[in-house]
């Protein structure tokens, strides 16, 4: 597998924008599991996310010409996929937090007390996430999972930094507090 640096990505997008349909499956290959990640974690349903993300590249690839290289690639191509993402989940009215697998929060080798554990934290975060609003979710996603930095995050919202930043500041604070009284809950039941 060839490394692939910024200047073949250029020449990627370069000759997909001239109709090079190998040279787009090439970038879908690339960026597909970054896209998927993000619109799953927007969605919270596979079967939800693999639409969106499919729709995400038809988008990129029919708006392919209005690409500047002014902002790079995956950002302009996560812009895409967050609103495919958020249109999908305006048409759908519904949001599923299914993710718990994917919230990387199991032990290698969990015991079954552990497994159970991990799940139900999961579980708790999975529907903290969910409950945030598109805005605090998607900047959260984007931030801590897709690992972007606050530029990357701009560029791919189409929002100033300072907007990034207090939105991330928001979303978190927001989490934390819905995770606090969810782990409350989930204590006071368990202690019935």
């Amino acid at each position: 597998m060839a490394i692939t640096t910024k200047s073949n990505l250029d020449q990627l997008v370069s000759s997909a924008q001239n109709g090079d349909r190998n040279a787009f499956s090439e970038l879908v290959r690339i960026h597909s599991l970054g896209v998927r990640n993000v619109v799953y974690r927007v969605c919270g349903n596979r079967q939800m996310a693999e639409d969106a993300a499919q729709e995400a590249f038809i988008r990129a690839w029919t708006k392919l010409s209005s690409y500047s290289p002014k902002v790079s690639f995956k950002s302009w191509l996560y812009r895409i996929a967050v609103n495919a993402a958020l249109d999908m989940l305006r048409k759908e009215k519904r949001i599923l937090p299914n993710a718990l697998e994917d919230l990387k929060l199991r032990d290698i080798n969990p015991t079954p007390e552990a497994m159970l554990a991990s799940t139900e934290r999961a579980d708790l975060i999975a529907k903290a996430l969910s409950s945030l609003s598109d805005a605090s979710r998607t900047v959260l996603i984007l931030r801590e999972y897709e690992e972007l930095s606050y530029n990357e995050i701009a560029e791919t919202l189409e929002i100033p930094m300072g907007t990034v930043m207090s939105r991330l500041s928001y979303a978190r604070k927001l989490l934390k507090e819905k995770l606090a009284v969810a782990l409350f809950a989930s204590a006071e039941d368990k202690n019935g």
